[in-house]
């Protein structure tokens, strides 16, 4: 029965974005947007999680301040653009676009993304972090046209979730301010083309779902917990360790070549200074993740006292173990294809 509800809400959040997405008029993206949130918050409530409860309702205040201004400013941009849908760069397009800004968890609109991951459970995180970006990201694309305002929220966002992770002891804190760093490099890529943000999006999709696969069973919270996958579990280690650098971005892993081909663009189109800042704040982020690491392959003990250690022997999957193996060999493959073309 818990399952079949948890069916019937994905089916309508998947299909609330569809309609944000495939709308032809901002009511009807609203709508979409509304659907979505109204079908993640159930599942966001769980008997076993104390904090689950503070955090749909931090969610869900966040997210109905951000849709009440999103319908405010269109409904005022409809009226003085007599009923034409285009957005003009005006105040009421910074307004609408800051609203699907605030909906994203973009920084400087982040405060409330890291503690409502805080307080979910690792599935709902995998949600939070990868299909509720999907209609307020593509709503950004096909709406955000002032300069100022994109160039200050992608520094921004490099920035902060640059700075934010360094301190954090907390796994899905970490992976909260690294999804806020991977949207600056995400609204870049959408200024590029569409092509490129699909892109870019898949691979990072990818890469956290298998994380997060491999951290449900554990349950891990703090990275000291990180110590207890021993020599036992090299095939479990490695997949983490994997797939945190490709998140980060290090070559020779999946994960750099999407950011690869933002910066070549974005050189070519002379923000050479944007592509700085992003480069430079993407280090920082690559900092915490070999942090992690480090402590994953040095810190290690040999006795488990805070669950079950037979949980640890079974966390992956044929699943898991190709998508590691693309994220190590789909860079290279990848140069060999475009230059072989």
């Amino acid at each position: 029965m818990k399952k079949l509800y948890k069916m019937v809400f994905m089916t309508s959040l998947i299909t609330g974005t569809l309609i944000s997405v495939s709308s032809y008029t901002w009511l009807g993206a609203w709508m979409g947007l509304e659907i979505n949130l109204l079908s993640f918050i159930p599942m966001m409530s769980e008997v076993n999680n104390p904090m689950s409860t503070e955090a749909s309702i931090k969610y869900f205040l966040t997210q109905a301040m951000a849709s009440t201004m999103f319908l405010f400013s269109t409904s005022l941009m409809l009226i003085n653009t007599n009923m034409i849908s285009e957005v003009y760069n005006n105040q009421m397009s910074v307004m609408m676009n800051t609203s699907l800004l605030i909906k994203l968890g973009a920084a400087p609109f982040h405060s409330w993304f890291p503690q409502v991951m805080e307080g979910l459970s690792w599935m709902n995180c995998l949600i939070l972090m990868t299909i509720q970006k999907v209609a307020p990201m593509i709503l950004i694309m096909y709406s955000m046209k002032n300069p100022l305002l994109t160039a200050t929220i992608i520094i921004s966002a490099m920035v902060v979730g640059g700075l934010g992770g360094i301190n954090q002891t907390k796994i899905k804190k970490i992976l909260s301010f690294s999804s806020i760093n991977h949207i600056g490099w995400m609204i870049s890529a959408s200024l590029i083309s569409q092509a490129t943000w699909i892109i870019y999006f898949s691979i990072y999709t990818m890469t956290t779902m298998v994380i997060t696969t491999l951290m449900t069973p554990t349950n891990m919270t703090n990275i000291k917990q990180l110590t207890t996958l021993t020599k036992n579990n090299f095939m479990t280690n490695l997949m983490i360790m994997i797939n945190f650098l490709s998140l980060g971005g290090l070559p020779p892993f999946l994960g750099f070549l999407p950011k690869w081909i933002i910066i070549q663009q974005m050189i070519q189109a002379k923000l050479t200074f944007i592509a700085t800042t992003m480069v430079i704040t993407t280090l920082m982020t690559l900092f915490f993740y070999l942090r992690m690491c480090f402590t994953m392959m040095i810190m290690t003990w040999n006795q488990m006292n805070w669950t079950n250690s037979m949980n640890i022997k079974n966390n992956w999957s044929k699943t898991t173990i190709i998508i590691s193996a693309i994220s190590i060999t789909g860079l290279i493959a990848s140069t060999y294809l475009l230059n072989f073309y």
